[in-house]
Parts: C-alpha cells; structure tokens; sequence
C-alpha cells in the first residue's frame, strides 16, 4: 500500500488551513499580526500559501497548544527562523512561560479549594441560604487588609 504524499503548494487558505490543522480565520488573523508573512496573491487577489508559509502556521499552532502568547510565539518565530540563534534564548523563553503556568495552576487550585469549601458549606436544599452567593456578594476588603 503506497500512501498518497501531500499535495505541494500553492494553497488556498482553505487548504493551507486544513494541513495546519488552523482555521481560515486564524490564518488571516496570524497574517495580520505578522506572525505570517504576507503571502502572494493571485491576479483575482486570493492568496497563495507555500509549503513554507503551511509549515509556520503548523509552528504556530503547536507553540498556541502549549499555551504561549502572541508575544512569546512572534519571539519564538523569530529565534526559530534565525539559524545564527542562542538556543539560551529559546530557554529563557520557554522557562519564563513554564513559570506563569505555574503560577496560573497555583491560582487555579486556590480557586478550586474556595470553590470546594463553599460547595461544602451549602446546603443544597430548598432554603434561600447560600453561602456560595453570600460570598460573591461580599464587599470587597479594603486594600492591605485580607
């Protein structure tokens, strides 16, 4: 069983689309954000994706599954485009977003904790009382004091 290769480009943007796994609309947004070049359009103005351009938008999708930002994936983009680069600086990159995910996670499981003992302090029954909405209802403390 021989298996068909991909199709070489030029794509549309939907195939460029499909074969990044990356909607029409993503493509378009990451091209006005200059994360993709501006690619070449045809004479009825449709725009022309290359192999190249499919293979960045497939890079951008991966380093958005990870959870970068924009900024970080423009940075990344960048690095991985410079063949003279430091990997140190793609390090420093990658630490940095390591450590906002563990402070994002830290947050989260602080929420979960308060979420839980509220859930645990709520009757759940047939009665107006609430102290899961008595909380979110509270005044917020005055700042400095918690």
């Amino acid at each position: 069983m021989t298996m068909n290769p991909l199709p070489a480009g030029p794509f549309n943007i939907g195939e460029a689309a499909r074969q990044s796994e990356v909607s029409a609309k993503m493509v378009r947004h990451y091209e006005s954000l200059g994360l993709l070049p501006s690619v070449h359009r045809t004479d009825s103005g449709y725009r022309q994706y290359s192999d190249k351009e499919v293979h960045t938008l497939r890079f951008i999708k991966r380093s958005r599954d990870l959870g970068f930002s924009m900024a970080e994936i423009a940075d990344l983009l960048k690095l991985w485009q410079n063949r003279r680069r430091s990997s140190a600086d793609v390090r420093r990159i990658a630490i940095k977003h390591v450590d906002d995910l563990n402070q994002r996670m830290a947050e989260m499981q602080a929420m979960k904790h308060t979420l839980e003992h509220l859930v645990h302090c709520c009757q759940g029954n047939q009665r107006p009382d609430c102290p899961i909405l008595d909380e979110l209802g509270k005044e917020p403390a005055p700042a400095g004091k918690k």
